[in-house]
């Protein structure tokens, strides 16, 4: 049985893995599913370090915008 039937899995941290893993795309996607499940990491957007690489791409600023962050 998968984890995430018996517990929550952040959309967010898994996002953070594949930032680590230099999976650009990959981390989009998750962190679109962060932003549709409403994920409360989200909150850690502007000062999650291991994003700094996401942060010239324009949808991360989509994304800030979106969830009600200032660029």
């Amino acid at each position: 049985m998968s984890l995430s039937k018996k517990h929550y899995v952040s959309p967010y941290l898994i996002a953070v893995i594949y930032t680590s893993l230099a999976e650009k795309n990959t981390t989009f996607e998750w962190l679109e599913k962060a932003f549709e499940a409403r994920d409360p990491y989200l909150i850690y957007l502007r000062v999650e370090p291991v994003l700094d690489g996401l942060r010239a791409d324009p949808r991360f600023a989509d994304l800030l915008r979106r969830v009600g962050l200032p660029p």
